[in-house]
């Protein structure tokens, strides 16, 4: 079919004319929602409470957009006799998405688990300033993570 002039043109309309009848593997974003895995990247989340101000995740950030205050606070002694003990306190976290690069870094650096992946990934805003998301925020991912998968004692070794 390809020797003969216009075969090739024949050829392409065939193919055309198959694969018209097919049915459409596109589904219609806001009206079809997709499935997401169930432990997929969307948004970086924070669990305050887990959080030290031990500032790893700010200095090993690539794009310098987690911003982070803090002040010391002096505890009693927990015994009679014991000394004082400083404790940071945190004041103010913010992630300013319109520059994170959702490399994970900040998340894989965190010692204590403060930060993790939520799987929503519909937080878009009309303006750019509304992108800098504070801790208030940043906790609100908490309730749509599902929880880790339960370990497999047979599993594979890493």
């Amino acid at each position: 079919m390809t020797d003969l002039p216009g075969g090739g043109l024949a050829r392409g309309l065939l193919i055309t004319l198959r694969t018209m009848g097919r049915k459409t593997g596109t589904q219609q974003y806001p009206d079809v929602q997709p499935e997401l895995p169930p432990r997929s990247r969307g948004v970086i989340g924070l669990l305050e409470e887990n959080c030290t101000v031990c500032m790893l995740c700010a200095r090993e950030c690539p794009d310098w957009c987690i911003y982070i205050d803090s002040h010391k606070e002096t505890q009693a002694p927990a015994v009679e006799g014991g000394r004082e003990r400083q404790r940071n306190v945190l004041d103010r976290f913010a992630i300013d998405f319109s520059l994170c690069m959702y490399c994970g870094i900040c998340v894989d650096v965190c010692p204590f688990d403060a930060l993790f992946w939520a799987p929503e990934f519909e937080y878009s805003e009309y303006d750019i300033r509304e992108m800098t998301h504070e801790k208030d925020r940043l906790a609100e991912w908490t309730r749509t993570t599902p929880a880790p998968p339960a370990h497999d004692p047979n599993g594979a070794a890493d």
